[in-house]
């Protein structure tokens, strides 16, 4: 016979369980939308024939996301996340089996698209761990499925670097078909079903979050900033394997990728963020991580030609990007909390747009001005996040912390 005790620590090594199934969910799904970065010159090579405009595939990938977002994410309020989980997973094989076989750049980029898209399915799995715990683990659930999601952005480039580098770029996109599989299997014989909290139409639900933005001063202004940050760190990752690929590294997509492995090992000091903002408040931590950022990107102009500057600025910029998106978010969670997946949405469309438009910017400035004009590039997206965030105003202490 269990005992209270016994039956708690059952409890809690089930919840531990389906914590780690939700961000393995987030990683793996949301590391499709970066697969790509590292294989920009395998795509050049493969069509030759479009070669200036390889860049618009990030940039797609991107802009797919932040759609994804806005148009699928809040259906986790209305119907079982667990269904919506399985059958984006479905949907993002199609689209996975098309890039595969792409055989020219055209449908490369709109399977990139849907691709985005679809990889949404990390934003199911965030709101799902807040469901799943108690209140008084409801933070420590959010973190564990977002370390996931971290690690899923992170090490994406590592494995499609090596993956690319042995068996083609090709094979990047059916192996992460097979992982997806594998995972659907996990999650139909795991994962429980949900319990949808609104009846809203869906234009009304899709509605809600203009409101929210309308609203919510500090909303618009964590979202500006984010997005400007975001935009700086996919601008230097949409460009890395350019540099990489000429003199005077010469080097293939697998070291590419392996600087995922060091944008790991500087991300790891990103949750000390969250500790650092309870203490000091979420507005002098973003303040940090702005000037971090914008340090990095003066490294990187002067390491055009030196591995271990790339490497030092790497850390730095991980570090500086999810500090403030930790602090930002744990500001924009407690302004409205009956509404945290929408405010989120608003929040993460933003920073997807904010990416997209660094991808975007990093395809027409590495043709034209070469590395210096990326870190010249990424220095600009990093003071306008500063004036943003300095424009702002501090939220009351009872509306700055992140728990209820």
């Amino acid at each position: 016979m269990s005992t209270p005790a016994s039956d708690h620590t059952a409890t809690d090594r089930s919840l531990n369980s389906l914590l780690l199934l939700l961000a393995t969910i987030a990683g793996v799904s949301v590391a499709n939308i970066y697969y790509n970065q590292p294989l920009l010159d395998d795509f050049r090579l493969s069509f030759p024939q479009s070669a200036s405009w390889i860049g618009v595939v990030p940039t797609m990938t991107q802009l797919g996301y932040a759609a994804g977002m806005l148009l699928l994410a809040p259906l986790g309020d209305r119907f079982d996340r667990r269904e919506l989980i399985l059958l984006q997973i479905a949907a993002l094989c199609v689209a996975l089996l098309f890039a595969a076989a792409a055989p020219n750049l055209s449908v490369l980029v709109v399977a990139s698209l849907a691709i985005g898209i679809l990889a949404t399915i990390a934003q199911q799995a965030v709101p799902f761990a807040a469901e799943l715990a108690p209140p008084s683990r409801r933070g420590h659930a959010v973190g564990t499925v977002m370390s996931g999601l971290l690690l899923g952005i992170l090490l994406a480039r590592t494995a499609a670097g090596f993956v690319g580098q042995y068996l083609g770029w090709r094979a990047v996109f059916g192996a992460s078909i097979i992982a997806l599989l594998v995972l659907a299997a996990v999650i139909i014989a795991r994962l429980p079903r949900s319990k949808p909290t609104s009846t809203l139409a869906y234009g009304k639900l899709l509605g809600s979050m203009w409101h929210l933005a309308v609203e919510l001063r500090g909303l618009r202004e964590a979202s500006m900033t984010g997005a400007a940050l975001f935009a700086a760190f996919s601008l230097f990752w949409s460009t890395l394997a350019l540099l990489l690929a000429g003199a005077p590294f010469h080097y293939g997509p697998q070291v590419a990728g392996l600087f995922g492995i060091v944008g790991a090992a500087g991300a790891m000091a990103a949750p000390l963020a969250g500790k650092f903002a309870d203490r000091r408040g979420p507005r002098a931590i973003v303040s940090l991580s702005i000037a971090l950022a914008a340090l990095s990107f003066v490294v990187f102009a002067l390491s055009g030609s030196s591995l271990i500057g790339l490497v030092i600025g790497v850390i730095v910029l991980d570090v500086g990007v999810q500090g403030a998106q930790i602090s930002n978010q744990s500001r924009i969670y407690a302004l409205k909390p009956e509404a945290r997946s929408r405010v989120n949405t608003v929040f993460m469309v933003c920073y997807f747009i904010g990416g997209a438009i660094g991808s975007g910017v990093g395809a027409f400035v590495w043709p034209l001005f070469g590395w210096v004009g990326v870190s010249i590039a990424g220095l600009l997206f990093t003071a306008v996040a500063g004036l943003n965030h300095l424009r702002g105003r501090p939220e009351p202490l009872a509306a700055s912390g992140a728990t209820e």
